[in-house]
C-alpha cells in the first residue's frame, strides 16, 4: 500500500467546537476522533484549597504548559481496532473506552497511529492532563472535571447502574468540552510517578489519573493522583491521546 492510499484513509480538518475550542478531527479507516485545543498557561497544580480528601502527593505548586491538543474522549475500542490487530478489552463495545492495556501497549498503538496519520500523537504529561481536566484557561475551579457534583460528569461507584465502564461522552463535559476526565476509566500519563514535584521519579510506576467506575468519587477529583506499574493492566485502565 503506497503513501497516497494510506493517506486516503485519513481525514484531518480544523473546525470550531460548540465550546469555543479549536478542534482537529481525524479519521482512520473510517473511524473519526476529535482532538481539542488547550491553550497554554500557568496554573496551580495539586489539590484545591481546603479539600478534605487531598492526599499528601497532591502538592500545590505552579505549573506551566504550552498549547497542545488532547482527546475529546478516552480512546475508544472502535479506534483501537482500526489501528491494532487485537482488542483485549474485557468489556467490549465500539464506543466503550479501550482498557486492559499496559503503558507499553498504549505506546505501540500510538506508534502505529502516527505511522498511519503522519502526526505526532502521544500520551499527555501529568501537568497537561490536570490542566485540561481542570478546564484550562476556562477553569471554574470545580472539584471534578466539569462540576462539583461527581454524578454529573463521572461514572463512579456512586452512580453506575451496572458494574463496568460506559460508552464515552454520555455525561456532561468540562469547561473545554472534554468528556470523562473524571471516572469511567483511569488514564495513563507519560510521566513516571513522583511523590512530590521535586521528588525522585519511580523506575517502574507511571502516573494514572481520573479515577474509574470502580472508584469512589474522592478518587475521581481532578487533582487525585495514582501510581501504576507500567507492566500491569486492568479493566479500569485506559488512556487519552495528546498532540
Amino acid at each position: 500500500m503506497n503513501r497516497f492510499t494510506i493517506l486516503s484513509l485519513i481525514l484531518a480538518l480544523t473546525s470550531l467546537a460548540t465550546w469555543g475550542q479549536a478542534v482537529r478531527t481525524f479519521k482512520v479507516k473510517g473511524v473519526p476522533f476529535n482532538m481539542i485545543q488547550v491553550k497554554g498557561g500557568t496554573f496551580m497544580m495539586g489539590a484545591l484549597p481546603d479539600d478534605p480528601n487531598a492526599d499528601a502527593d497532591e502538592v500545590r505548586h505552579k505549573a506551566t504548559v504550552k498549547t497542545f491538543y488532547i482527546g475529546e474522549t478516552e480512546v475508544t475500542q472502535e479506534l483501537w481496532e482500526a489501528v491494532m490487530p487485537k482488542n483485549r478489552s474485557k468489556q467490549k463495545g465500539p464506543q466503550q473506552p479501550v482498557e486492559y492495556v499496559t503503558y507499553d501497549m498504549c505506546q505501540e498503538f500510538i506508534t502505529k497511529l502516527n505511522a498511519l496519520t503522519g502526526q505526532h500523537f502521544r500520551l499527555p504529561t501529568e501537568a497537561e492532563w490536570e490542566y485540561a481536566a481542570k478546564g484550562g484557561n476556562k477553569s471554574k475551579g470545580y472539584l471534578y472535571a466539569g462540576s462539583n457534583q461527581s454524578d454529573e460528569v463521572a461514572y463512579t461507584l456512586s452512580n453506575i447502574q451496572y458494574y463496568g465502564h460506559y460508552p464515552v461522552a454520555q455525561l456532561k463535559p468540562n469547561e473545554l468540552g472534554l468528556y470523562d476526565m473524571s471516572g469511567n476509566v483511569w488514564e495513563w500519563c507519560e510521566d513516571w510517578y513522583r511523590k512530590t514535584p521535586a521528588g525522585k521519579p519511580s523506575s517502574n510506576f507511571h502516573v494514572i489519573r481520573g479515577g474509574s467506575f470502580k472508584s469512589s468519587p474522592q478518587y475521581c477529583r481532578t487533582s487525585n493522583r495514582f501510581l501504576y506499574d507500567q507492566r500491569r493492566r486492568q479493566d479500569q485502565v485506559g488512556f487519552r491521546l495528546a498532540l
